[in-house]
């Protein structure tokens, strides 16, 4: 678990109403780092649409449908059976893109896509040693603190 991004979503009141953009925006960063762990191309459009729905080219509704979708999708996906951790990777990213559109499980999908950077460049063994994912656990956090400052300057502007 990420804790100092847990102590700076705290800080933020991340899960508030208000913060569902900064959810999504962040979530949608953590997931376009593990992109190319995405092995089903449906997966690949559930994320495009996240990134559509913040640039404002679609709505809610087809937000929504994109989040049932995904989590179908990831729910659906086989998994691996090599041993080199690869396949988990494809998981977890999957798992990373149906969070990260959920918009309230944004700490999820941040832990998912720590989880797929890891198997992708250690492989399975990887994963039992918490070293390994300190450098995704410092750029998660450094992003959402910079992602928040963001948010508050376009707030204080307009």
């Amino acid at each position: 678990m990420n804790q100092a991004l847990e102590r700076l979503a705290t800080r933020l009141a991340l899960n508030e109403p208000d913060n569902e953009r900064l959810r999504l925006e962040f979530g949608y960063a953590c997931v376009l780092r593990v992109r190319h762990f995405i092995e089903e191309p449906a997966v690949a459009d559930c994320l495009f649409g996240l990134g559509q729905f913040l640039s404002g080219s679609i709505g809610r509704p087809h937000l929504e449908a994109l989040a049932t979708q995904a989590f179908r999708l990831a729910n659906q996906h086989q998994g691996s059976r090599s041993i080199d951790g690869a396949g988990h990777a494809a998981v977890s990213a999957t798992y990373a893109v149906a969070n990260a559109l959920a918009g309230k499980k944004t700490l999820q999908a941040a832990e998912y896509a720590a989880y797929a950077m890891v198997y992708g460049q250690g492989g399975y063994g990887a994963v039992t040693d918490r070293e390994s994912f300190e450098p995704e656990f410092a750029w998660q956090a450094e992003c959402l603190a910079l992602l928040a400052g963001q948010a508050v300057r376009k707030e204080r502007d307009a």
